[in-house]
């Protein structure tokens, strides 16, 4: 499966994050909304997170697969 990183998404969260009011925020690329969700919530699965890009939705753990992916193209930190 090939997927667009450089696709624009939309990021949904069934709960709100403590720090922010949103349940919903756009991306500029499917990568940046895919890092926001694994690296800045505390859990993405805990907030119900799931990014959709096109016609196709992606749940918590497939968020996690894809930012694990090796064509993820956004440097990860150490």
């Amino acid at each position: 499966m090939s997927f667009d990183y450089s696709a624009p998404p939309e990021l949904f969260l069934a709960k709100r994050t403590k720090s922010r009011r949103e349940n919903y925020r756009r991306f500029a690329t499917a990568a940046e909304a895919i890092r926001y969700a694994v690296e800045t919530l505390p859990t993405p699965r805990a907030f119900g997170a799931w990014l959709e890009v096109g016609d196709e939705r992606f749940n918590s753990n497939e968020i996690q697969r894809l930012y694990e992916a090796s064509d993820y193209p956004l440097r990860k930190p150490k």
